[in-house]
This record gives C-alpha cells, sequence and structure tokens, in this order.
C-alpha cells in the first residue's frame, strides 16, 4: 500500500501530430478535471512531425502554463515512438499515456490513483463500448486481439489501448527495453507487475479527425504480431512438412500408375495448378520470413527509436546538444 497523504507527481504523456484544433480544448478540460481535486501534474506533449500550427500553439499555451513540456521530434516517427519520448522526458511519479482528442476521459485518472494507492502498479482502462469507432474498425480491433493473443505468449487485454497509469518503475524498465520496433501494448504487457482494467465507455472525438487509416491499422497490427511471435515462421514449417508429404506419397503414386498402366499423355492443367500452388506457398512463406529479416535489419542498425528537434519548457528552449 502506498501513503494516500503523500501526492505524487502525474505526468500526462500527450503524443500529437497534426491536432492544433484539439489543443486548448483538451488542456483546458484536462487541467480543470486534475485541478479540481487538487493533483499535482505536468503535460509532456510530443510533437510528432506535425505540419499544422500544432507547435506554434503549443509553445503559445506553454508561455502561461508552467506546467507544459514539449518534446519536439525532427519528423514523424509515429506513435508508438512519441510515447517511448514522452516516457523517457517524463518527471512523473506516475506517468498517463492520453490522446489529445479526449476520447480517454480525463475523469478516470483520479480513480487510476485511487488503484495505485492500493498497491496496483498499472491501471489500463478498458473500453466496454467502440460506437464511437467505425465498424470496419471495431471489427480489424476484435480480430487483432484475438490472433495476438492466440499467436503470443504475452497476452494483451482486449478493447485496451494506451490510456492508462503506471508506475515510475514500470516506467524505468520499459525505458531499459532496447528494441527499435515499438509496440507499446505489447510492451506494457510484456513487462508484467500487477495490473487492473477499469472499464469505460469511450465517446466520440471532441474535435479533429483521426489519422489512422486501414493500411496504417494493417502495419500496426503486423508490427505487434511479428514483434511478439514466432509462430507465423513455426506456421509455414508444418506447412512445408505436410505439402511435403502429400508430394511424396504423390510421387510413389504416379510411379506405380506408370509401372502398371505406362506413360500416360502428359497433363498441362493439372501441372500447371500444382506449380501455381507451390509457387504461391513458396512465396507467401518468403514474404513472412522477409517480415521477420527486414525487422532483424532495423534491429542491427540499432537507429534510435526517435530523433528530438527541440524541448521546451515554460516556452522556452531547453535543448542541451
Amino acid at each position: 500500500m502506498r501513503n494516500p497523504d503523500k501526492q505524487p507527481l502525474i505526468s500526462l504523456i500527450v503524443p500529437v501530430f497534426n491536432e492544433d484544433q484539439a489543443l486548448e480544448l483538451f488542456i483546458e478540460t484536462v487541467t480543470r478535471t486534475l485541478a479540481k481535486d487538487d493533483l499535482q501534474f505536468e503535460f509532456v506533449f510530443v510533437n510528432d512531425g506535425s505540419t499544422d500550427q500544432t507547435l506554434p500553439c503549443l509553445l503559445e499555451y506553454s508561455r502561461t502554463r508552467s506546467r507544459i513540456q514539449i518534446v519536439s521530434l525532427s519528423r514523424n516517427f509515429g506513435k508508438d515512438a512519441a510515447l517511448s519520448a514522452g516516457i523517457d522526458f517524463a518527471q512523473g511519479d506516475v506517468l498517463v499515456p492520453i490522446d489529445v482528442d479526449l476520447q480517454d476521459p480525463p475523469e478516470l485518472i483520479t480513480q487510476f490513483l485511487d488503484y495505485w494507492y492500493q498497491g496496483y502498479d498499472m491501471v489500463y482502462g478498458l473500453r466496454t463500448c467502440r460506437e464511437s469507432d467505425s465498424f470496419s474498425k471495431r471489427i480489424s480491433a476484435q480480430w487483432f486481439y484475438k490472433i495476438f493473443n492466440r499467436f503470443s505468449a504475452v497476452k494483451i487485454p482486449e478493447n485496451v489501448g494506451d490510456f492508462r497509469l503506471f508506475d515510475r518503475r514500470v516506467a524505468d524498465v520499459i525505458r531499459q527495453l532496447p528494441e527499435r520496433n515499438r509496440f507499446m501494448k505489447g510492451l506494457f504487457a510484456w513487462v508484467g507487475f500487477k495490473s487492473i482494467g477499469v472499464p469505460y465507455k469511450r465517446p466520440e472525438r471532441a474535435r479533429g479527425a483521426t489519422k489512422w487509416g486501414l493500411w496504417g491499422l494493417w502495419n500496426f497490427a503486423l508490427d505487434g504480431i511479428v514483434g511478439f511471435s514466432t509462430i507465423p515462421l513455426r506456421v509455414w514449417t508444418y506447412i512445408g512438412c505436410l505439402v511435403s508429404f502429400f508430394a511424396f506419397f504423390y510421387g510413389i503414386l504416379i510411379i506405380g500408375k506408370t509401372l502398371v498402366l505406362g506413360v500416360d499423355m502428359p497433363g498441362y492443367a493439372s501441372l500447371m495448378t500444382v506449380v501455381l500452388f507451390l509457387g504461391g506457398i513458396q512465396l507467401m512463406s518468403i514474404g513472412v520470413i522477409g517480415e521477420y529479416i527486414g525487422r532483424l535489419v532495423i534491429e542491427t542498425k540499432a537507429r534510435p527509436v526517435y530523433v528530438i528537434d527541440r524541448v521546451y519548457r515554460a516556452g522556452q528552449d531547453v535543448t542541451q546538444y
């Protein structure tokens, strides 16, 4: 049990990419909600290569609000890389990744904190209703969680996003992980620790539009499955053995038929069917192997997860070179 009389500093990690329309409402809503409970908090905005007025707006807000820290990346590295940057720069005792669109209700943070006081190291938001998402997104998310948890030894809770509260020691472990292909949902589950889910109904997006398309979600899901499971590789080993097994007996059948009945007229259609079938299997298996090799190449190069352009506190450039 943690001491409820000691007020922790809450670091709100907010990745933003072209979100200038949503910033003001988000900052005002979160500040009003958390100040109502006299909570100590800071904003750690990670500007993920925005091309609109996101950074100028953040700088304007930070000049009048000392709680705002801005980490501006040199280009768009993706949400998971931006989350990693936020974790690296957060100074709080507990950290809360939260989206700027207010689909992650800031009112839940107080409830998260109550569980943290009870000894939980990670408290995550569990979406009980996703009516605000499109039909295709709901179906794809449902299938992703089922496939991921079937393939991976590390299980992630279904319908759980990045919105959660976790302790400083969890953050320190995540910071030690060296991988470049970041799938934060999987990493949050991989580190373990005592966790609990808090159900909530996800509201509509307050302002702006989502930056996630179906192609981006597909690549995101592929990164997650490949990054946390080798079963796709193993599956093709079994398929290869099965095809070889049938090919062996089919070869015996052809030899026996030739010895008994003689040589038949060659069948172009059947030959092409077999060739195309086996060729398709080989190409698919090479593609799966290529996904893993590609990620191995990226990890071997050991490039940084993100590159910082500028860091601002209270509207001042505090970048250290």
